[in-house]
């Protein structure tokens, strides 16, 4: 196993709509339609965003990992992660690779979560607003809560509005996404 970034458009699409399919799952309304949308049409179009893949010998991802900017450029955040297949194990594995690697930031709602990310070598932890915790890899430069920037996002809402107003760009972005996922590696 090896973790690796794609480097065809096709293939980055087909990782980041099952990302989205896994993280929101399948009944989730538009969500993980205008998540992969945002991502592609904002964060990847001004490189403030990257996918990264563990993947076996033959390029299939068994964790996949969504890495964004934040608004200082000096550190990365996890903003999607999952397993395709469900092993956390691989998960822990990518995202413990990427730690060792990336000025990475993580957060955690509970403390199962924070236990997970620990395993992955996440060492460095502060307390943040409405029972949060933020924790940083050693490779990330803030030294106190004060000092995390938030991540670079795209405007759901506009999206939204967009897919509303632009029927045509809905069913592109639609059919795209519907195709990537069915082009993502057994």
């Amino acid at each position: 196993m090896k973790v690796m970034t794609p480097e065809r458009d096709e293939q980055r699409n087909a990782w980041l709509a099952r990302l989205c399919a896994d993280i929101y799952g399948r009944e989730a309304g538009l969500t993980p339609l205008v998540t992969f949308s945002g991502v592609r049409q904002v964060l990847f179009a001004h490189e403030a965003a990257r996918l990264w893949g563990l993947v076996d010998d033959q390029e299939r991802p068994g964790a996949l990992a969504l890495l964004v900017l934040d608004e200082s450029g000096t550190g990365m955040v996890l903003g999607l992660s999952a397993s395709p297949s469900g092993d956390r194990e691989s998960e822990r594995r990518l995202i413990r690779e990427l730690a060792l690697k990336a000025p990475l930031r993580v957060e955690a709602t509970d403390p199962d979560t924070e236990a997970f990310y620990r395993r992955c070598g996440i060492s460095r932890w502060f307390a943040a607003p409405g029972g949060r915790r933020i924790g940083l890899a050693q490779g990330h430069p803030a030294q106190a809560i004060s000092d995390v920037e938030p991540a670079l996002d795209f405007d759901e809402a506009a999206i939204l509005r967009r897919f509303k107003h632009d029927p045509r760009f809905f069913e592109q972005e639609k059919g795209l996404f519907v195709a990537a996922l069915a082009a993502f590696p057994a």
